[in-house]
């Protein structure tokens, strides 16, 4: 982190001047002017659960609607690949017949979810893709929790220590009866980092792709950085801060995305794999770095294990800084993010 630390400092500064700057000026200025021939295309669409968000510049429109009907298509791909809701995908293989013996997979879900017990041994399991043998019980859309009787019957399959992979034969096998895995941690951010690979093999240098609350940047837009707002969970029209970025990727987690309140307490899809209850020792988590896979799974530590503690675990890898938005809605920021005192 300390060596990427000047940088971010600098782009802090920037996205201080960029707050305080009026919206009506920012929504004067010029356009790109030191851009070459070509243009911008956007498109959106509704996959994997989530809005897709794709920008790039390319030469030419062809060239452009080919390179977003690419990401379309990845995205799509990896959806069918890693969907637990798809009782086809092979996910939900592994969800059927695991408990049974192991289940043969391809090599890329099978590299994905070694890279979850990565995650699993540096957070000391508060990341945990087995959360799902508890998650599963919930149904935000409709308002059903589990209760306790149910979470505590259900709570032993959650262990990501009893994931036994076979890399000879590429097999996942659940060493629990009742275990599920769910991917929905970082298989979107993972989504996320294929794309932009497919967008760089088609020449394309100025592009951002999102997939709900994870981002991957590339490139600048032509001598100005993208500029990135993290929202404040109880408003979605209020920006905590905005960060200028490029070639980076930036995952934001948050309380409000899928939830549902009742007598009080908010029950949301982030679950704690020590208790199988929505975690709450965060609002809001947002982590930049290098990769959407990495931000994407490390975006949802902090709600498990506090911001003072996530800063602690963040602290040990390389090139990832974080914000955090407390219970009481104070923010916390990593050493290359903290705004400069006075």
């Amino acid at each position: 982190m300390a060596g990427r630390q000047p940088v971010l400092l600098r782009l802090v500064a920037c996205a201080l001047a960029i707050a305080a700057t009026d919206s009506a000026a920012a929504a004067s200025a010029p356009p790109d002017a030191a851009a070459p021939a070509g243009a911008w295309h956007q498109r959106e669409a509704a996959i994997m659960g989530t809005r897709i968000a794709v920008e790039l510049w390319s030469r030419t429109p062809a060239e452009g609607e080919a390179a977003i009907d690419a990401v379309m298509e990845e995205m799509h791909r990896v959806d069918a690949l890693m969907s637990h809701y798809k009782p086809e995908s092979q996910l939900s293989r592994i969800n059927a017949h695991a408990a049974a013996g192991p289940v043969r997979v391809d090599r890329e879900l099978f590299d994905l979810i070694a890279r979850s017990l990565d995650f699993s041994r540096l957070t000391g399991g508060a990341f945990d893709i087995t959360y799902a043998s508890v998650g599963y019980l919930y149904d935000y859309r409709h308002h059903v929790k589990p209760d306790e009787a149910q979470i505590e019957a259900h709570l032993p399959s959650v262990d990501w220590r009893s994931l036994e992979l076979d890399p000879k034969s590429s097999t996942v096998r659940f060493m629990k009866p009742g275990m599920r895995i769910d991917l929905g941690g970082f298989a979107k951010g993972y989504a996320v980092d294929r794309s932009i690979e497919l967008l760089k093999a088609r020449g394309i240098e100025h592009a951002s792709v999102s997939a709900g609350g994870d981002t991957r940047i590339l490139g600048d837009r032509f001598g100005r950085p993208w500029i990135v707002g993290i929202r404040h969970p109880d408003d979605p029209k209020r920006v905590i801060l905005r960060i200028p970025l490029e070639n980076i990727a930036l995952s934001t987690s948050g309380d409000y995305e899928r939830y549902f309140d009742e007598n009080g307490v908010r029950y949301h899809h982030i679950i704690d794999p020590r208790t199988g209850h929505s975690a709450s020792k965060v609002r809001s988590a947002t982590i930049i770095g290098p990769t959407a896979t990495q931000t994407d799974g490390l975006s949802k530590t902090a709600f498990v294990v506090g911001p003072e503690k996530a800063l602690e675990i963040l602290a040990r890898i390389p090139d990832i800084d974080a914000v955090f938005v407390g219970p009481d809605g104070k923010v916390y920021y990593s050493p290359g993010l903290a705004p400069p005192t006075r």
